[in-house]
């Protein structure tokens, strides 16, 4: 017989596995609608944590429903009704309780699928959080917590601020959108440029964090990088005269041409250098280069055009060697004057080295390498890897790499900056000590 204890724990494993995915794959459209009902983030997000704990309990008991989503939506609104009735001292949140205990005695087991609300949840939410009232940094951070599922330590990482000031933003945001009465609504079209920057700010975030997970065992998580798209698709439809959404959505579009060529089966990263181009996904490519042929005509340049634009070269290069180098430097020289920042500084740095400037390039890197803002930022130290290593300066590269293997918390990205600094060695001379004897 086999062991009952293995049977059980592979069960429980299964279960929990049901659950994460489950949660990975409806978080963000479950905690939307739990905010429009309850009105309420941190009531919403910790009702929704109590519905993840029950899952695993009762999917292992029971099986995983046929519509996982239904069944989180409705025992994380029941979990919010106990809180509440738990803390009944609060007027407000007594007229809640009633509301939710009415809508719950019609809704039965489980809500019928009403797709087209739930999509009208998720971008209620990111203009909920985009709110003028709120300071750029606050609206950006909120809505990547709260509907792209990105942790705090993943969103701090993103602003280059520490983890407990970037938690103290984040509750001072929501406090804010619950004392202000912030409404749960997509604003009228007079209300939408006002908060258009942090909204595109929000989704190209999210975007990142799905196309180079920061932290964890898998580069990409394709969820976060569809769901991006998806939203950005839903802005088009939105706003369709605004050149920088349609920018925006052809950048996305145009990275993630890509995404399936940057693993390889063993799970490594591969460079866009070593990419192997057939397996780019030429619709999304030409549906990219059409989104900005568009937006390009209206003459309004933005820093999502300019992107798409340079996303564009690497697209449709033949091969690595074919690719403008040149054009894509003096386009990040154009990016810097419309959006400064040292992250447009690096990739504009790494542009240069390979377009033959590797001194132009070291001397962009080198303020920065000097700064503390960007000490531990992992491309930082890659790109000058990568310039050193142009330079012939082999010593220095394998360094700069082992640096930046050692501020990168994903495995895979971490995995191959390690193999880069042991092939970027110099060879020893005979007779010279090895690691292992000094």
């Amino acid at each position: 017989m086999g062991d009952p204890g293995a049977a059980g724990a592979g069960v429980s494993r299964a279960s929990t596995a049901a659950a994460e995915a489950a949660f990975r794959d409806e978080r963000a459209a479950v905690l939307a609608t739990l905010i429009r009902q309850l009105g309420d983030f941190q009531l919403a997000e910790d009702a929704l944590q109590d519905a993840f704990a029950a899952a695993i309990v009762a999917w292992e008991r029971d099986g995983v429903p046929e519509r996982p989503g239904a069944w989180i939506t409705v025992t994380a609104r029941r979990r919010a009704i106990d809180r509440l009735r738990r803390d009944r001292v609060l007027g407000d949140r007594v007229q809640r309780l009633r509301a939710l205990a009415e809508r719950e005695g019609e809704a039965g087991d489980v809500p019928a699928e009403e797709p087209s609300s739930v999509a009208d949840d998720r971008l209620r939410l990111i203009f909920t959080c985009c709110h003028p009232a709120l300071a750029m940094q606050a609206r950006v951070a909120l809505t990547l917590r709260s509907l792209g599922g990105l942790s705090t330590g993943e969103i701090a990482r993103a602003f280059l601020v520490a983890e407990p000031a970037m938690a103290q933003r984040l509750v001072r945001a929501k406090r804010k959108i619950a004392v202000a009465r912030i409404p749960y609504r997509v604003p009228p079209d007079e209300e939408l440029s006002d908060r258009l920057a942090g909204v595109l700010a929000v989704v190209y975030l999210v975007f990142n964090e799905g196309w180079s997970a920061s932290r964890g065992d898998r580069l990409v998580r394709g969820e976060l990088c569809a769901e991006a798209i998806r939203l950005g698709r839903l802005l088009c439809r939105l706003m369709p005269d605004d050149p920088e959404v349609a920018g925006l959505l052809a950048l996305m579009l145009l990275h993630d041409s890509r995404r399936e060529a940057r693993v390889d089966e063993h799970g490594e990263l591969v460079t866009l250098d070593d990419q192997d181009r057939s397996r780019w996904d030429r619709g999304r490519i030409r549906e990219g280069e059409r989104l900005l042929d568009g937006a390009l005509r209206r003459r309004r340049p933005g820093p999502y055009q300019l992107q798409a634009a340079i996303a564009a070269l690497h697209a449709t290069a033949a091969t690595s060697q074919e690719t403008d180098h040149i054009q894509i430097a003096a386009l990040y020289e154009a990016l810097a004057r419309h959006a400064p920042s040292p992250v447009i500084d690096v990739n504009r740095a790494v542009a240069l080295g390979r377009a033959g400037r590797v001194d132009a390039g070291l001397a962009i890197l080198g303020p920065l390498l000097a700064g503390p803002t960007l000490a531990r930022y992992a491309p930082l130290h890659a790109a000058r890897a990568d310039l050193l290593q142009r330079a012939g300066d082999a010593a220095g590269a394998a360094r700069a790499y082992g640096v930046a293997a050692a501020c990168t918390e994903n495995a895979v990205a971490r995995a191959q900056r390690r193999s880069r600094a042991v092939a970027a060695q110099p060879p020893r001379a005979t007779g010279e000590p090895s690691a292992e004897t000094m």
